[in-house]
């Protein structure tokens, strides 16, 4: 028993100075094997045009939530100043006072309508005309000025750095926010062309292709193939016209009468020459008598 747990030690001790490990289990390949299967079947997935346009939808929500929002926070920075622009001095709670309060509003709302058409158009990738674009930059051009002419009128130029930013912001982000939307749309639709263009289908073409070498292998039925079918067909009493000519040897309309006119004759000089061969045979026999 000891010689035999000696020998086995050395057994293992030679194979480890070889360099031979033990292969791996049958349960760690079959790890392995699952693994390469499901990493094959999530990159099958992944790369999905499906798959990937919901990607691009998502990136393309964030964006809009992202500039919508720094929008509407750069509009509402600039409505005290407005207000305070367009009250001009009046008394605090007094009807002037109030309705100032309605400018900036008025002016945002317009310029919030264009950009939430041009997120739709953007999506679809439809031209709007140059209205929409001029009404968009008087928008934002008349925020800018109520916004900063009290800084220009008091020559304060910290005033005027803080109050021209958040305009300006606004409009840049109304310009880029549509160009951003345009790209999404066309990253979509690269994405489904690519796709469209990998896994498009072959077997149709090469039909296509076969096709004329399958007919080029075909034998060309001549004029004397249709003539030995309706001669093989006809039988005594029956009469020869296109029409029976075609139901026979199934030939074109335009080839039938030829046909019928060629059969009609051979069956007529079958009948002769079996009389004149009739009628040379009885003077010979008379002679013979």
């Amino acid at each position: 028993m000891i010689n035999s747990v000696g020998s086995n030690r050395k057994e293992k001790g030679a194979v480890a100075a070889h360099g031979r490990p033990p292969g791996p289990s049958t349960n760690q390949a079959e790890k392995l094997a699952r693994e390469a299967a499901e990493a094959a079947q999530r990159r099958a997935y992944q790369t999905h045009p499906d798959v990937v346009a919901l990607r691009v939808e998502h990136v393309r929500t964030q964006v809009d939530r992202l500039c919508w929002a720094g929008i509407t926070l750069g509009l509402g920075f600039t409505m005290t100043n407005v207000q305070a622009f367009a009250a001009a001095g009046a008394a605090t709670w007094s009807l002037p006072w109030l309705a100032a309060w309605l400018l900036d509003p008025t002016v945002s709302l317009v310029l919030l309508a264009i950009l939430r058409a041009e997120q739709v158009t953007a999506r679809y990738q439809v031209q709007t005309g140059p209205w929409v674009r001029r009404a968009k930059w008087l928008t934002v051009a008349a925020t800018y000025v109520m916004n900063t002419w009290a800084s220009y009128a008091a020559g304060s130029l910290a005033g005027i750095v803080l109050h021209s930013v958040p305009p300006l912001v606004v409009f840049v982000a109304a310009e880029a926010v549509t160009d951003l939307r345009d790209k999404l749309t066309e990253a979509v639709t690269a994405a489904f062309t690519n796709a469209s263009a990998v896994n498009a289908p072959a077997p149709v073409q090469q039909q296509k292709a076969e096709r004329p070498r399958r007919k080029s292998n075909r034998r060309r039925k001549l004029f004397g193939d249709y003539l030995a079918e309706a001669r093989t067909a006809w039988s005594p009493g029956v009469e020869i016209t296109p029409a029976w000519v075609r139901s026979v040897t199934n030939c074109a309309r335009g080839l039938s009468p030829r046909l019928a006119v060629e059969l009609k004759s051979e069956v007529e000089r079958s009948p002769a020459n079996d009389a004149n061969e009739d009628g040379k045979a009885t003077p010979e026999s008379e002679a013979q008598q």
